[in-house]
This record gives structure tokens, C-alpha cells and sequence, in this order.
């Protein structure tokens, strides 16, 4: 006796997720009355977090909707810009660099390069936090109640991917990036203990971490960092070379001793 089925249509943005053999066209998922819509799509391999709207018979429903034989599911992605309340974030171990592009740009992103999958999904809830990977099954994961699947390969791209998702407001050089701690002024005099000497001869305008301590200055690496701020905020009116003050001396590099001392 042959088996009820209906067909599911994923959209084109999506089809990465699915299975090799699935990718090309419509898949055909059997039937049994009591599975949802949601985990009818997600046991294909598509989570949840990546689904923007479902439709039945070219009909919107939610995603507990129970579809039935013949029927025809279409999955749509997430819109973008995808608004949140609070764009607070934490990343994978595989995203580090991506971590410090975003907290140069002033964004709350929490990153451990040791932190296994559990702990992330725990973190993000307990502290509302969206989580950003690449790993298809920690998305997957039913405590996750926020996060997103992260495209390219390289952290530019990677950036830019996450910026046109969320559209989230920036405050360039307002972050340490190496550990997400607020940045402020500091005079020359409270630190110069910490500079090398020719640090001490070049530059008079520092900043410090409020929570990790660490000292920044314009060092050799200013200009990267700015134009990785001028391609993240064209247009807006947000200061992308880094000013006088706490924000200037982000642009140094977060190891010493070429541009931070603690």
C-alpha cells in the first residue's frame, strides 16, 4: 500500500540546508497526521531559526499547523532586515574573527573560543542573546530560542552577512574587541607605565578597557581597522575613522605590544 505524502517547496536561499539529493527541486515527506509543519521542515534539515513563513496550499499558517495528504508546503526564509529588541549576540568557537569585527563596530557579542555547544545555547538564553554559527545541528537544538545561521567564509563577509540581517545600530570604537568591555579616555599619565618607550614618544591620545584593562592607542594597524568600519556604516553618518578620545585608540591591535599594553 502506497505511503500519503505531500510535497514540501523550500525556497532557494534555503536549499543549502537541505540534503545533497533533496536540493534541486521539491521533496515529497511522508504523512502521519500529527507532525507539524515545523518539524515536517526541520526533520529535512532546515532550522527553525532560518524559516521566515510557511504556506499550505498557498496559505499562510503558524507553525504548529498539521498539513495533510497531497497538501503543498511552501517555506520562505527570514526576512531581512530581521528587527530584535535587544541585538545582543553570542558566537561559536569558529567565529572568533567575526567577534572582533562586531565589537569594533560597538555590538554586545559575548565569545569564548572554548565553549562547547550547551553552554552557548544556556548563554544565550539566560542573557537574551542571538547565537551566530555555522553549525547547522546547534540551531537545530530545542532550548535555542534565538540565533542564526552565518554566511561566508571569510569575516568580512561574514560581517557584512550579519549586518544585513540584522541591521543592528552601531557605535564604532565604543568596545574592546578582545574581551566586549566598554572603552573611555585615559590620560597619558595613568598608563605610561604601561607603554614601551617608543610607544610613550609617538602617541599621546589613550584609551583604556573599563573591564579588561587593557590600553589602546592609533597604532599601526588604524587603518585596517577604520575601513572595515567605512564598509560596515556607508552613508551613516557614523564616525568611521577613529576620533579623539575612548573611540580613536580601538583602531589599535588587541595583543601587545602594537597598540594595547595592560
Amino acid at each position: 500500500m502506497q505511503r500519503s505524502t505531500l510535497r514540501v517547496r523550500v525556497a532557494e536561499p534555503l536549499r543549502f540546508l537541505l540534503p545533497v539529493r533533496h536540493r534541486h527541486g521539491d521533496v515529497r515527506v511522508p504523512v502521519d497526521g500529527v507532525s507539524t509543519v515545523r518539524h515536517l521542515v526541520e526533520s529535512l534539515g532546515v532550522p527553525r531559526t532560518e524559516i521566515g513563513e510557511f504556506l499550505v496550499n498557498g496559505r499562510p499558517v503558524g507553525p504548529e499547523a498539521r498539513p495533510g495528504t497531497d497538501d503543498v508546503v511552501d517555506v520562505r526564509p527570514v526576512g531581512r532586515p530581521q528587527r530584535i529588541a535587544e541585538p545582543r549576540f553570542v558566537l561559536d568557537v569558529h567565529l572568533g574573527a567575526l567577534a572582533r569585527r562586531m565589537r569594533l563596530l560597538g555590538l554586545d557579542v559575548a565569545y569564548r573560543n572554548d565553549a562547547e555547544d550547551a553552554e552557548l545555547v544556556a548563554q544565550a538564553v539566560a542573557e537574551r542573546r542571538v547565537v551566530l554559527t555555522q553549525d547547522r545541528g546547534l540551531l537545530r537544538r530545542r532550548a535555542l530560542t534565538a540565533g542564526a545561521y552565518v554566511h561566508g567564509a571569510r569575516a568580512d563577509d561574514q560581517l557584512r552577512d550579519v549586518l544585513s540581517r540584522f541591521d543592528p545600530p552601531l557605535t564604532p570604537w565604543s568596545r574592546c574587541p578582545a574581551c566586549n568591555g566598554g572603552v573611555e579616555p585615559v590620560a597619558k599619565q595613568e598608563v605610561e607605565h604601561l607603554l614601551e618607550p617608543g610607544t610613550r614618544r609617538s602617541y599621546s591620545t589613550f584609551a583604556r578597557c573599563r573591564t579588561c584593562g587593557r590600553v589602546y592607542w592609533r597604532g599601526a594597524h588604524a587603518d585596517r581597522l577604520e575601513a572595515v568600519v567605512a564598509a560596515a556604516t556607508p552613508g551613516a553618518g557614523l564616525t568611521t575613522s577613529a576620533p579623539n578620545g575612548a573611540a580613536r585608540d580601538a583602531t589599535a591591535c588587541p595583543h601587545r605590544p602594537t597598540g594595547t599594553a595592560r
